[in-house]
Parts: structure tokens; C-alpha cells; sequence
């Protein structure tokens, strides 16, 4: 007896929003010639109906998959500091023609931004980075092993 093979695939939540930015937006925006294009995140999080993911539509917008699949480089990004609210708009410089970026050399703010959060599953595992700080400065020299302590 032949098993059945699903024909429908799920599409995580983060595709659909960056499929839906290139549909409505990116493509639109290389068909008149844009050089640049802005997208709110509160005009996308309506359009596709979703309810309390304005996170996530933030992040996927703004997410390095997004800006290299499309050809894209953050100009700006207008919004609150948290970054993660219905007024967040992004402008984009469209990089390249076609849908492939090239290898683009990242500024110092955006290498910094990529790291974040980047040992929180480290840290965890010590009970927080607090924790973890407060046992290494506890251990960094262990009994006799202060070494402002003089020999006699």
C-alpha cells in the first residue's frame, strides 16, 4: 500500500510577508525604474490581514534574506526606537536590476545589529548573563591564585 504524498506545502508567516513586499512593492518598483522604494510596516501587517505580527512583518522586512534575495540596501528606517510598530517605514535603494544582490559590504552599525542576541542561548544555559558574570568574576583567579599576592 502506497502512502499518500502531501501536495501543499506551508509557508511560514516571514516568506508570505517578504513574498508579498517583492509582489506589491520591490517588483512594482523595478518596473517603473525606481531607484528607491519605501514600505510601511503597518500597510503590509494590514494587507495581509494579520493579526498582532507587526514584529515579525518589521523583522522580515527588514531580515538580510529579504535585502539579498531582492537586490536591496537599507537607506533608512523611520519609526520608534524599538523598531517594531505599525508607523516602522524602511526605505530601500534598489542595489541591483535583477533579483540577485551582490556581496555588499555591511557598515559597522549593521555588522553590530547582526550580532545581537547572538550567545542568548549561551548565556541561558548559566542562568542569564548576570549570573554568568558574577560566576567568572568569582572564579577568574580561584583561592591563591591572586596575583597582586606577594610570595614570602
Amino acid at each position: 500500500m502506497e502512502k499518500a504524498i502531501p501536495t501543499t506545502t506551508s509557508i511560514s508567516d516571514s516568506d508570505l510577508i517578504r513574498q508579498h513586499a517583492y509582489k506589491e512593492y520591490i517588483s512594482e518598483a523595478r518596473r517603473r525604474g525606481d531607484k528607491m522604494i519605501s514600505i510601511n510596516a503597518g500597510a503590509v501587517h494590514r494587507a495581509l490581514a494579520l493579526n498582532n505580527r507587526v514584529p515579525l512583518v518589521c523583522a522580515a522586512l527588514g531580515s538580510r534574506k529579504f535585502l539579498t534575495e531582492h537586490g536591496l540596501r537599507i537607506v533608512s528606517k523611520t519609526g520608534p526606537p524599538s523598531g517594531q510598530s505599525t508607523t516602522v517605514t524602511i526605505t530601500y535603494e534598489i542595489v541591483t536590476p535583477g533579483s540577485q544582490a551582490p556581496s555588499q559590504k555591511l557598515s559597522a552599525e549593521e555588522t553590530w545589529q547582526s550580532l545581537r542576541g547572538i550567545a542568548k542561548d549561551i548565556y541561558a544555559s548559566f542562568g542569564g548573563g548576570e549570573a554568568y558574570l558574577r560566576q567568572e568574576r568569582a572564579n577568574f583567579y580561584g583561592p591563591g591564585k591572586d596575583p597582586l599576592e606577594r610570595k614570602s
